[in-house]
């Protein structure tokens, strides 16, 4: 099968087009034929070997996908050959076939594209355990969302205006700011030109706001601390940016701060639990109240340029590798 294959930690330049064995099928797993990749930060973090998320090399990146079924080992009753299916949090995605845990295997609706499966199971559903379990998000609620026209951000600022919560984004450029109003922010703050802590307290007559769902770090996390209202609450799920500067835990006592991390692995602990996150999501989907923005489509042999873009937040939305037709 042909793959991208990362032998040496670095730039894009490491990610090269090879052929590699087949994977074989074995017990628990479906071997699936891949049709659409979904491009993530985490496969950056992985290529460029960082400390947290290093991966022994070689290796085979990407971690979500969409496909179809081609066979089953022994003891698989999930799924069938045939069946048209997604996934996220399995190594090897940027490649005609991975074999995958048939319990970790989404079923996708008949009338989804494969690169729609692509886009919404990672930052799909690390948006749902952001909506429905890190805060209790209220009518009254302001709530701040970084990186609002990433793929988390603009499902998380969708999901808020469905909520009837108030919003405010923060993004890089114009043309982003114009996506996340129409997503349906109440305000969008451009931290290129203007300080985002200052906004928000002019925003919110110097109250700061309930949450801030932050997947940035290192470049937003100390701000967050001042932009945060007293007893509200910091989400750090990500960190685009880096790794967000060490504090005194202590510090969080002057304004009674709730500090949660998010981890999506740590929200579907079961495949119960994968498949109601899931059909959430598709619900959603379904009843086009969300809508998962794809910004770009390139073949699988275009890795490089597809995580080019992400690297340098040149993307608004998701980015899919597509193989074949």
């Amino acid at each position: 099968m042909k793959a991208i294959v990362i032998e040496n930690y670095g730039d894009t330049h490491q990610l090269v087009l090879q052929d590699m064995p087949k994977p074989e099928v074995k017990a628990g797993h479906a071997l699936l034929k891949i049709k659409a990749i979904g491009v993530n930060f985490i496969d950056i973090y992985m290529r460029r070997g960082e400390p947290f998320i290093s991966i022994p090399l070689p290796f085979i990146p990407g971690v979500e996908a969409a496909g179809v079924v081609e066979a089953i080992g022994e003891g698989v009753t999930e799924v069938v050959p045939g069946d048209r299916v997604a996934y996220f949090g399995v190594l090897g995605s940027y490649a005609e076939y991975n074999s995958v845990k048939a319990s970790q295997l989404i079923p996708l609706p008949e009338n989804m594209s494969f690169e729609m499966g692509a886009a919404f199971p990672l930052q799909g559903m690390t948006a749902e355990y952001l909506m429905n379990d890190c805060y209790p998000i209220k009518l009254t609620d302001t709530i701040l969302v970084h990186a609002a026209a990433g793929g988390v951000g603009l499902i998380c600022v969708q999901w808020l205006k469905k909520l009837g919560a108030k919003i405010i984004g923060t993004v890089s450029t114009e043309e982003k700011a114009k996506i996340v109003y129409e997503a349906g922010a109440d305000h969008v703050i451009i931290y290129t030109k203007q300080d985002f802590v200052e906004e928000v307290n002019r925003l919110t007559e110097g109250k700061g706001v309930d949450y801030i769902i932050d997947g940035v770090g290192k470049e937003t996390f100390t701000k967050d601390l001042a932009a945060i209202k007293t007893r509200g609450t910091i989400c750090l799920f990500g960190m685009s940016s880096g790794e967000a500067e060490p504090f005194s835990p202590n510090s969080l006592q002057n304004k009674s701060i709730t500090l949660c991390g998010g981890n999506l692995m740590n929200y579907v602990n079961s495949r119960e639990e994968l498949l109601r996150r899931a059909n959430n999501l598709l619900q959603g989907i379904a009843e086009n109240w969300l809508k998962i923005k794809i910004d770009h489509i390139f073949p699988m042999e275009k890795a490089e340029l597809a995580q080019k873009l992400l690297e340098e937040r040149k993307a608004i939305g998701k980015i899919v590798l597509k193989i074949g037709e």
